[in-house]
C-alpha cells in the first residue's frame, strides 16, 4: 500500500473564535490518500486542532515516518493496531487514516459507507446545525443573516459578551432553534448553572454543550446535569468509547467528532455505545474540507442531531461530497457511488 498526503488552506468567511481561542481566518488541514496494487484509493482527512494540542505540521511529520507497508482495506483492526506501533499517533492523522482505509474498504465492497455499515441514509431527515463563532454583536448579526436558510443555528458561548451575543441572534432570528456551546468557557458549576438558567428563559435553545472544563469533576458535572434546565452534552469530555460511562454520569447526551475519536471505525463504535448508554448522540466536526464533512455524515442514523457545518464555513472547499441545502444534508447529488462518495472538484474555487 502507499501514502500520499496534500495539505490544503481553508479560508474561512469569518474568524472563527471559540472559548479560549483566537479568531483566525486560514485553517490547514491534510488530506490522505491510500491505494493499494488493485488501485483502490481511499481519501481521508486529518484536521488538527489547537484544542488538543496538534498541528498540522506535527500531522505531516508523523506521516512522513509512517510506513504503510503490511496496511490492507480487507483488514482495517490489523492497519489500525499496526498505526499504533508508530506511537504516538495524533487523534487527527489516526483519523485520515482510519477514514481512508474505511473509505477503500466500502469501495473494494462496491457499497457507499453508510451501507457498509448497514445504516442506510434517509434523504430528507438529518439537518445540520450551523455554526456562529464568538464575535461583535454587530457581525452576529451579519452572520445570523446569512445563514437565514439553515433552521438550526448554533451559537459559541462561554465569552464575556454571551449575553449580548445571543441578544444580537434574537434581533434577526427572534424565535429560530439554537443550540448553544460553551467549550469548557464556564469555570464553575454555579458561574454555568447561572447561564443555564439565563439560556433555558430564551424558550427558544435546544441543548448546551460542555458547559465546564473536562477537568471538572465528575462530582461538579453531576452536581450541574442534576440541576440543569437544558439538555447537556459532552464535546471535549468525550473522545471514545472508554468515556461513555463517564458521560452517561455527567451528561443528557454526547457530541461524537471523527477527528477526536481517530475515524470513522470508533466515531462508529461510541455513537452505538452512547446509545445503549442511554445518551442522546449527535456528530459534529472541525473546520473540515467535505471530505470528513461526508465522513461523518454517513453515521448520521445513528444520531438524533447533527452539527456538521465545517465545509460551510469555508469559501474553496477542494471537494464535492454530501450537500447541505437549507441544513438538510444529502447524498443525491454526490459525484461518486461507493465509500465516501467524494471527489475532487476539478476546477476549485
Amino acid at each position: 500500500m502507499k501514502l500520499k498526503i496534500h495539505t490544503r488552506q481553508l479560508q474561512l468567511a469569518h474568524k472563527w473564535k471559540i472559548a479560549g481561542g483566537q479568531g483566525d481566518t486560514m485553517h490547514e488541514v491534510v488530506i490522505v490518500e491510500l491505494s493499494d496494487n488493485d488501485g483502490i484509493v481511499g481519501r481521508g482527512e486529518a484536521a488538527p486542532s489547537a484544542v488538543y494540542k496538534e498541528t498540522p505540521a506535527g500531522v505531516v511529520e508523523f506521516y512522513r515516518r509512517l510506513d504503510v507497508n503490511g496496511f490492507s482495506f480487507d483488514d482495517i483492526p490489523g492497519s489500525m493496531a499496526r498505526l499504533e506501533t508508530f506511537a504516538p499517533v495524533p487523534s487527527a492523522a489516526r483519523c485520515g487514516i482510519n477514514t481512508a482505509l474505511v473509505d477503500g474498504a466500502a469501495k473494494r465492497a462496491g457499497k457507499a459507507i453508510y451501507d457498509y455499515y448497514n445504516l442506510g441514509f434517509r434523504e430528507n431527515q438529518h439537518v445540520t446545525s450551523f455554526s456562529i463563532g464568538i464575535d461583535s454583536p454587530e457581525i452576529i448579526r451579519e452572520k445570523v443573516r446569512a445563514a437565514v436558510h439553515y433552521p438550526v443555528l448554533k451559537l459559541k458561548t462561554g465569552d464575556a459578551r454571551d449575553r449580548e451575543n445571543l441578544a444580537a441572534v434574537r434581533s434577526v432570528a427572534p424565535n429560530k432553534p439554537v443550540r448553544a456551546d460553551a467549550n469548557e468557557g464556564w469555570k464553575t458549576k454555579e458561574q454555568a448553572l447561572e447561564m443555564l438558567e439565563w439560556l433555558a428563559a430564551d424558550g427558544h435553545i435546544q441543548f448546551v454543550e460542555q458547559p465546564l472544563p473536562r477537568t471538572a469533576s465528575v462530582k461538579d458535572f453531576a452536581w450541574l446535569k442534576a440541576r440543569s434546565p437544558l439538555p447537556l452534552y459532552a464535546d471535549e469530555s468525550c473522545h471514545s468509547v472508554a468515556d461513555i460511562p463517564h458521560c452517561a454520569e455527567c451528561f443528557h447526551g454526547v457530541n461524537v467528532k471523527l477527528v477526536k475519536t481517530g475515524g470513522l471505525s470508533v466515531a462508529y463504535e461510541t455513537l452505538q455505545a452512547a446509545r445503549r448508554a442511554g445518551l442522546k448522540t449527535m456528530i459534529g466536526c472541525m473546520i473540515e474540507t467535505s471530505v470528513l464533512i461526508t465522513a461523518a455524515a454517513h453515521l448520521a442514523e445513528l444520531t438524533d442531531h447533527l452539527d456538521i457545518d465545517g465545509n460551510l464555513l469555508i469559501t474553496n472547499d477542494p471537494y464535492l461530497g454530501a450537500t447541505a441545502k437549507n441544513g438538510k444534508i444529502s447524498f443525491a447529488h454526490a459525484p461518486e457511488k461507493h465509500g465516501l462518495r467524494v471527489a475532487e472538484r476539478s476546477i476549485r474555487p
